[in-house]
């Protein structure tokens, strides 16, 4: 079973509701019309489609429509999920979603504030082999705010471990807007930094204790997670470039249950981040295009500025 989580880059669709991105109002001087709609469709749909993941996490979805858009292109494109869900309740610019080969058996949104400033996270479960599976899907708030707002998403989502007991399957995926070694990155920062070195990724989720392979963390305590980073060479942890730089803000993270080697399971160094040529300009990330200038406009050409992410899992009884 092949789970990722892809930031597909602001994929809003064509009717003006008053939230949208200034360059991405419908039909104005920006561009944003059916052409680079579609344009947009297209391109993530043959990320997506190359992926082939049963299950698919996404960030930065504008509406329902926007994915029943995407799901429909797709279809087209010869890949169908029929299952399909959008963190809606709370009407923030963009939200997280999911699109799913497997049926699920509840969705709904796990409210992190109620301030527009926080993004629901979504909750869904499944039954997998008579075992259930919960994913949630994150898209944290990003560095233009301190890492306080990224522990509220990582409390919200610790609260709601807790709630669900002991011993669950549990994986936590999305944008994190967060290194897997957070704590080590925004010291240096001081106006990200102002939790005195407290971080939501490391220290409420607790990855901040299993920093080795996967194959050497069935210790993991009660309510923690393993960060399947860790689970591949230094080098291929990235899922974003900012100036050059490789960075990991995309994150697949597990409860001990699916390290136990008892049904449900992460397949070890499996996890990768989803790397193609065609989605790569030079040295950067071949993201949407846009025009630089006062009125930015949209080429209808590129992809995401972020890479997604992939692991998987097995689903042997024996």
């Amino acid at each position: 079973m092949k789970i990722s989580t892809y930031n597909v880059e602001n994929l809003f669709d064509l009717k003006k509701n008053g939230y949208e991105y200034k360059e991405y109002i419908p039909y104005t001087n920006s561009g944003w019309n059916d052409k680079a709609y579609k344009a947009k469709l297209k391109n993530l749909s043959r990320v997506i489609k190359d992926i082939d993941a049963d299950i698919i996490a996404l960030q930065e979805i504008e509406s329902l429509q926007a994915l029943k858009d995407l799901q429909f292109q797709l279809k087209r494109d010869g890949l169908y999920y029929q299952y399909i869900k959008i963190a809606d309740a709370k009407d923030t610019v963009i939200k997280v979603a999911l699109l799913s080969k497997i049926p699920f058996v509840y969705a709904k949104d796990l409210v992190v504030g109620y301030s527009y400033a926080f993004r629901d996270i979504l909750e869904v479960k499944f039954k997998i082999n008579n075992e259930n599976l919960y994913l949630f899907v994150n898209h944290w708030k990003s560095k233009a705010g301190p890492e306080s707002m990224r522990i509220a998403y990582a409390k919200a989502l610790k609260k709601r471990v807790q709630e669900l007991g002991k011993n669950k399957n549990i994986i936590a995926l999305g944008d994190f807007n967060s290194h897997y070694e957070e704590y080590k990155t925004f010291k240096r920062k001081r106006k990200l930094n102002d939790t005195d070195g407290i971080t939501g990724i490391n220290h409420i989720l607790g990855t901040i204790n299993y920093q080795q392979n996967a194959s050497n963390t069935t210790h993991t305590k009660e309510n923690e997670f393993y960060n399947l980073w860790y689970d591949t060479q230094e080098e291929k942890r990235y899922s974003y470039i900012y100036r050059g730089k490789k960075e990991a803000l995309d994150n697949i993270l597990i409860s001990a249950s699916l390290l136990d080697e008892k049904g449900l399971d992460y397949k070890q160094n499996s996890i990768t981040s989803f790397v193609k040529p065609y989605l790569y300009k030079g040295k950067y990330i071949y993201r949407w295009q846009m025009s630089k200038g006062k009125i930015r406009k949209h080429k209808a050409k590129g992809y995401s500025d972020h890479l997604a992410v992939v692991a998987e899992f097995t689903t042997n009884t024996n």
